[in-house]
């Protein structure tokens, strides 16, 4: 597959629809990543402008977590704590904590959840607590179709913050 300068992997043009999906989520992922590359830490701790406290580590740090919740718990069920206890959105920092590990995390993650969804159909379902299909007025359970679309959204998303993050730090913009 083609690549992007910045060694991103372009989406395929043609694909069938999981293909499809799980390229443009790792495309997205990818990007993430490249927003943070080559700052220092204290870079990477600009929060974007006050009362926010967005910065492109806590968003790696949030990645790792909206990865655990809708593969590990949503999608497979599974009865998993938070990657960084007491900061279930990922967003606060730690002084001990930097790039280097909360990437390590966030690609575990990743891992881990390519693992639980590998066998199963875009039709398969995950399950939501009562409280949570309310939220997204469906059923007790989203399909891994659903989850994975989602999981594009959110990173599009915080990738448009990342990229106002970084165009603040050093004047960085681009793809």
């Amino acid at each position: 597959m083609p690549t992007l300068p910045d060694g991103r992997t372009v989406p395929p043009p043609h694909a069938g629809e999981r293909a499809m999906l799980e390229s443009w989520l790792d495309f997205h992922r990818e990007t993430l990543e490249v927003k943070c590359r080559g700052l220092d830490d204290r870079q990477l701790r600009t929060a974007s402008a006050e009362p926010s406290r967005m910065t492109l580590l806590g968003l790696v740090q949030h990645a790792a977590e909206v990865e655990r919740n809708w593969f590990q718990r949503v999608f497979a069920g599974l009865d998993v704590k938070p990657v960084y206890p007491g900061n279930t959105d990922g967003f606060t920092l730690s002084p001990r904590r930097g790039l280097d590990e909360a990437t390590a995390v966030w690609r575990r993650e990743i891992a881990r959840g390519r693992e639980v969804i590998a066998q199963a159909s875009l039709d398969d379902a995950g399950k939501l607590s009562d409280a949570e299909a309310a939220l997204v007025g469906g059923g007790p359970g989203l399909s891994l179709r659903w989850i994975l679309v989602h999981m594009i959204e959110e990173y599009a998303r915080h990738n448009g913050h990342a990229d106002l993050l970084r165009e603040r730090i050093d004047g960085v913009t681009g793809p």
